[in-house]
């Protein structure tokens, strides 16, 4: 299992919403910060396009940090992988070859840049990511413990603060507590934890 996420954002606003929503949720840590001044940590997920253009937003801020090599790494995978398209609620591990962030999981919240408010994307791609995680751990002993995730879809997707914190932790509770049977009492209960706010639903 992933050991600790790390939720970041420079903005005290986007913080508040993460430490409320996530509020008695174990293993979080949230950094009100910059990606560019992250301490180590083992992997960074990106919350992109379903192309890997990487030039706007978060995701140019990855490339300045790493390179344009690894955007072309990214894109490539996407042509490999997806045929050029990268759906959304589908996540992949790129090793970086950098020794403080040796990892990176490119997980699209959107399929062009455009919003994405009263969307569960912001989940999909969350819920993506770690089993991304997940998978590469299991395939290679467990190399990655420490996953740092910035404020999926707050960009051009749109999705405020609260909201998009909310998706982010049903995500991350979700994965803390997999279930043990699958039944249509378990699916109406899932798809509550993603598409309503208490009584109120707020995603489709």
């Amino acid at each position: 299992m992933i050991d600790t996420i790390w939720l970041v954002h420079p903005e005290r606003a986007m913080c508040d919403a993460f430490a409320r929503r996530f509020d008695g949720l174990r293993n979080v840590r949230v950094v009100q910060g910059r990606f560019e001044d992250l301490g180590p940590h083992d992997c960074f997920v990106t919350a992109g396009n379903a192309f890997g253009i990487m030039t706007a937003g978060i995701d140019a801020a990855v490339v300045r940090f790493f390179g344009e090599e690894l955007m072309a790494r990214v894109q490539h995978r996407i042509l490999n992988d997806y045929f050029g398209e990268q759906p959304i609620g589908t996540a992949f591990v790129l090793e970086t070859g950098h020794a403080s962030l040796p990892f990176l999981v490119h997980a699209p919240t959107m399929r062009v840049p455009g919003n994405i408010d009263g969307t569960d994307k912001v989940y999909c791609a969350t819920w993506a990511a770690l089993l991304a995680v997940q998978a590469y751990n299991n395939a290679n002993g467990h190399r990655i413990e420490t996953v740092a995730f910035p404020a999926m879809g707050t960009g051009f997707g749109g999705v405020p603060f609260d909201e998009a914190a909310r998706q982010m932790a049903a995500a991350w509770r979700n994965y803390l507590d997999p279930p043990h049977r699958l039944d249509w009492e378990f699916v109406i209960e899932r798809h509550r934890s993603v598409c309503y706010d208490g009584p109120r639903r707020v995603a489709k």
